[in-house]
């Protein structure tokens, strides 16, 4: 088993040549619509743990890496009313090459024989209009494919091990089979790949970095997990 972690929204950078385009959205920016505070942070603490990580420091704003083409939400607002020729500039320059370098290394690990399994870290905001969110930990994976349900099984029961308090839900705040890059490599690759995304609840994090007892719990779960 071949583990890779990837974070699609570790950072809220805005290239150059568009600082334009979000002239007025500096504070968005900083919020949870520009990027997932603490995601970062929790995913360099796991990375000891991976075969291969990569993250993704550009905002979601710009271009989002966690949906797929043609998706209503690819483009924000600030972006969405772009030429279609800027639009493919975003997509080849950005969007693209991250995608696709890591479909390359999960198929190099598939063709070599192995079976990966891939989580992709975020955090989600406490609330959301006006719905206050009621996990610690949530994680999505795809009901359907029994290895993914086990492995969270297993990862959900080595969290509360570490900390029996810990509020853990599956598919929770989003279900595991909404569109997201997981959904898509699953497609990719039926057979030798498990698509996970770990969610933590930003009530956590401050000043962009995680609680340290919480990191250390939730990477002593995965590490007993994936024994």
């Amino acid at each position: 088993m071949n583990l890779i972690l990837t974070c699609e929204h570790a950072g809220n950078e805005i290239p150059a040549p568009y600082e334009h385009l979000f002239a007025e959205a500096h504070d968005v920016l900083e919020t949870h619509r520009g990027y997932d505070p603490g995601a970062l942070d929790l995913f360099k603490e796991l990375s000891g743990l991976a075969d291969f990580s990569q993250e993704y420091m550009i905002s979601r704003l710009l271009v989002e890496p966690n949906r797929s083409l043609g998706h209503p939400q690819l483009f924000s607002e600030y972006t969405n009313q772009l030429p279609e020729a800027e639009k493919e500039e975003l997509l080849e320059e950005f969007y693209l090459p991250y995608r696709h370098y890591i479909e390359s290394r999960i198929s190099n690990y598939i063709l070599a024989g192995g079976e990966v399994l891939h989580i992709s870290v975020h955090t989600f905001t406490p609330e959301l209009e006006g719905e206050v969110r009621t996990a610690d930990v949530g994680l999505l994976f795809d009901p359907a494919r029994e290895e993914e349900a086990d492995f969270c099984k297993r990862f959900q029961k080595s969290l509360f091990k570490q900390d029996k308090e810990l509020q853990v839900k599956f598919n929770y705040p989003y279900l595991g089979i909404d569109d997201g890059f997981t959904t898509y490599l699953r497609q990719k690759f039926p057979k030798q790949y498990l698509g996970i995304e770990l969610e933590v609840n930003q009530k956590f994090i401050k000043g962009n970095k995680m609680e340290k007892r919480l990191k250390n719990v939730i990477f002593e779960a995965l590490s007993k997990a994936l024994d």
